[in-house]
């Protein structure tokens, strides 16, 4: 039984997309040098990524960015309440 989790999440500065197996990082975009990174040891059997999986992640933060600026006008006329 093994466990898989993808992240995606964003901020107004920052993003982040990453595929986990049990804990372990085996994809993640790096969104500095524009690319894919398998971060895998060279001990175990290699899981490669599609070359499209990058370009997948820069939509998710498109995505992402676009919900939080729409959370952002919808939310910005409750009160806080003490």
């Amino acid at each position: 039984l093994h466990v898989d989790r993808q992240v995606s999440g964003c901020s107004d500065h920052d993003g982040e997309d990453v595929y986990n197996l049990d804990g372990e990082e085996l994809w993640f975009a790096d969104f500095i040098k524009k690319e894919g990174v398998e971060p895998q040891p060279p001990f175990i059997d290699h899981i490669t990524f599609q070359d499209a999986a990058y370009q997948q992640a820069e939509v998710n933060q498109q995505t992402c960015k676009t919900n939080l600026d729409n959370a952002r006008r919808a939310m910005k006329d409750f009160k806080i309440e003490d």
